[in-house]
């Protein structure tokens, strides 16, 4: 009898297994299609993506290591690309939305439902007291189960065929491309930086360059900082505890006397002025470029950078005004 381990089985298993096989589909017709014009280096792009999520936790860290290198010298070399997919026409169209009218919606709106119900039901799953899963887990099954339950309400509605959502899915991959993978590479790229004690190193520069006895100068080092920061993560959410616990919380809050709460808040929406302004935000930024087809890949950037600065301004001068209020 074989000695060798079985895949470490969690609550999230499921999602992934399901997500594999999509990506494991989407290399397969990669493949296929002679038509498609990066055939090869596409369905390798994917098929080890696929790899990753179907037996990533069964192989070893190097392995991963190596297929994430593949990944992106993949993606950069231009190996990704679009396959051609045969369209229904307009009227087609417009004469199956006509059809289905306001059901249109349903399967959309299954998704926050079932989310948001699950994450409440998920509390009366006890063990002993104490919660089956954790916070996490439960919002991402709910998640899935939302999706899963939309696909087939989408099918039942429009008559189609779980075949045909999965190749209209594959088209909406390819017209994303490799920027599918920015989130988890920014995810992983903030657990790196707060490892790393990046913080400590941008509260020392931060000292050494701004007056830490001027109050004002610490309010835009933190809110130019979110943003800033945030530019180069894409995220607005890995940026935070890297510049909060670099200079919010030592400067305003140690220094200033600023209140955690509101400073915390204002400080995320002036991260998310850097997200409009950031290709690294690719589902924000590059994604609705790429899905309405527009020559500039960066014309939702340009267009959203007034309004990301006015914003910005905005949120310094909110922070000037409220988070000192019972300072003493």
């Amino acid at each position: 009898m074989s000695n060798t381990a079985l895949l470490p089985v969690t609550a999230l298993t499921p999602v992934y297994v399901l997500i594999g096989l999509f990506l494991l589909a989407a290399a397969w017709h990669a493949a296929r299609d002679d038509s498609h014009p990066r055939r090869r280096s596409s369905a390798l792009f994917w098929g080890l993506l696929a790899m990753l999520f179907l037996i990533g936790d069964g192989l070893p860290s190097a392995v991963v290591g190596a297929v994430i290198v593949a990944l992106a010298l993949i993606a950069g070399a231009g190996g990704v690309g679009r396959g051609v997919r045969r369209e229904r026409c307009a009227d087609e169209r417009a004469a199956q939305a006509a059809r289905l009218g306001n059901r249109l919606f349903l399967p959309v709106l299954l998704i926050p439902l079932v989310t948001v119900v699950g994450v409440i039901a998920s509390k009366l799953l006890l063990v002993d007291g104490k919660p089956l899963l954790s916070g996490q887990q439960v919002t991402l099954l709910a998640l899935s189960l939302g999706c899963v339950l939309a696909l087939l309400a989408a099918c039942r509605a429009t008559r189609e065929s779980p075949a045909r959502a999965v190749d209209a899915g594959r088209g909406l991959l390819e017209a994303i491309g490799w920027a599918a993978l920015l989130p988890l590479v920014l995810a992983v790229l903030g657990g790196l930086f707060a490892a790393a004690g990046v913080g400590e190193s941008i509260a020392s520069l931060v000292a050494s360059v701004v007056p830490t006895d001027n109050r004002l100068a610490c309010v835009l080092a933190y809110c130019l900082g979110m943003a800033a920061f945030t530019m180069v993560m894409g995220n607005a959410f890995a940026a935070f505890p890297v510049i909060t616990g670099g200079v919010g919380l030592p400067l305003l809050v140690g220094v200033h006397h600023a209140e955690p709460a509101s400073m915390v808040a204002i400080g995320m929406l002036a991260g998310y002025c850097g997200t409009l302004m950031t290709p690294m935000a690719a589902n924000f930024n590059i994604v609705p470029a790429a899905l309405l087809e527009l020559r500039d890949a960066n014309a939702v950037i340009k267009a959203q950078i007034p309004t990301a600065l006015l914003l910005l301004a905005a949120n310094v001068a909110i922070m000037e005004w409220v988070v000192f209020r019972h300072a003493g």
